[in-house]
């Protein structure tokens, strides 16, 4: 069922350019939220249905699941699911997240995942006149969403190098609405320097919001850009327990930013969505975030499984995009993608897809040491230079 915004909020919409019928979608998409997402042009099927059987690297899912004690604190709570919330289980993650990030606590927002905060941002930031700036290839949802309500979306190369071409981001619609930058970037698996990033947000608009989807930065050793959304009311960071916590299933995602800044993109329909998260997944959450040592050691079994691949298919002469710093890597054939996808899953082995600017390119998910070895025992049995 669609929402029915009020007048106010039609007004705002209308005054920056959206037509009454983007309001019926506006409405639509939040009444529904990520259901709505999932059915319409704004979020047309990005991974394959599962095949039953096959070695399932292709939705940069996680090889396991949920790290034992997250799990343990998770039944401790169906247990309790008699309550709607047995005992401040929010408040309990927005702390542990804080005491890990440094950040203040009131900054932090908990979704069923980073589908419905990238919608909004699309809808509260962007506009047929103030549009949304990606990198190309990139995540797509928030340019598929904008697509979808009306908005411009202006999508810019990648460099040579494979990370965010900040400057010509910038370059390509210097009024934009919003920015968006994945970091590491879903499908490359590259990291953007935070000075660039730093850049755009001190170059950009100042009534621009400047998004930093960050659902893959568990896997980097390194810096990250949550101390922006610490001191910055124009930032906003995602994050995400799919990827290296293994809860891709439990549906659980985080936003970083300034209290306006959320109140901005809740206020069509009173941030309903956030209220209604399972209290297994926060409370899962909640015990991953701070398991510091258990966080490097799967980074590291995963890092080795992606260089026993990578190692496998440059012996073969088969280019792989290089820096990878992700769960995930990409292999350009030399041929269209589609194909070599086909003949690895009749080999029954699930790898995922391609990007239409780089056609003969797949992505591929790292699964466990013995998946990736099945992977690479397919390619010998499949390729043909």
């Amino acid at each position: 069922m669609a929402t029915r915004l009020q007048p106010e909020m039609e007004q705002d919409l209308i005054d920056r350019g959206y037509s009454r019928r983007q309001l019926a979608k506006v409405a639509a998409l939040l009444g529904a939220g990520a259901a709505a997402i999932r059915v319409t042009g704004a979020g047309a099927q990005q991974a394959a249905k599962a095949v039953a059987g096959a070695v399932r690297i292709g939705a940069n899912e996680c090889w396991t699941g949920p790290f034992p004690v997250a799990a343990k604190a998770a039944f401790k709570l169906v247990e309790e699911g008699n309550r709607y919330e047995p005992d401040n289980e929010h408040q309990k993650l927005f702390d542990a997240v804080a005491s890990v990030e440094g950040i203040p606590a009131d900054r932090i927002v908990a979704w069923p995942g980073s589908s419905d905060p990238l919608s909004r941002v699309a809808v509260a930031y962007a506009s047929p006149t103030r549009g949304i700036v990606t990198a190309d290839p990139t995540y797509e949802a928030i340019w598929r969403t904008g697509d979808w309500l009306g908005a411009k979306v202006t999508k810019v190369p990648l460099t040579s190098d494979y990370r965010h071409d900040v400057k010509a981001m910038l370059a390509a619609d210097p009024n934009a609405g919003v920015y968006y930058i994945c970091s590491p970037n879903n499908p490359t698996g590259t990291v953007t320097p935070i000075a660039d990033i730093e850049w755009l947000a001190n170059n950009k608009p100042k009534d621009s919001i400047l998004v930093v989807d960050e659902a893959y930065i568990h896997w980097v050793d390194g810096p990250n850009a949550a101390k922006l959304a610490a001191t910055r009311d124009d930032v906003l960071i995602l994050r995400t327990f799919s990827k290296l916590f293994g809860m891709a299933g439990m549906r659980l995602g985080l936003t970083f930013a300034a209290p306006s800044l959320m109140e901005k993109m809740m206020r069509y329909d009173g941030g309903q969505v956030t209220g209604m998260l399972p209290m297994t997944a926060v409370a899962c959450g909640t015990a991953s975030v701070t398991e510091a040592a258990l966080i490097k050691a799967r980074r590291a079994e995963m890092n080795a499984a992606r260089e026993k691949s990578v190692s496998h298919l440059k012996a073969k002469g088969i280019k792989v995009i290089p820096g990878s710093q992700a769960n995930m890597f990409m292999i350009d054939w030399g041929k269209p993608a589609k194909d070599m996808q086909a003949a690895l899953l009749a080999a029954n082995v699930q790898i995922g897809r391609s990007w239409p600017i780089w056609p003969n390119v797949s992505r591929v998910s790292v699964g466990s040491m013995e998946e990736m070895e099945a992977f690479n025992a397919a390619v010998d049995t499949v390729w043909k230079a």
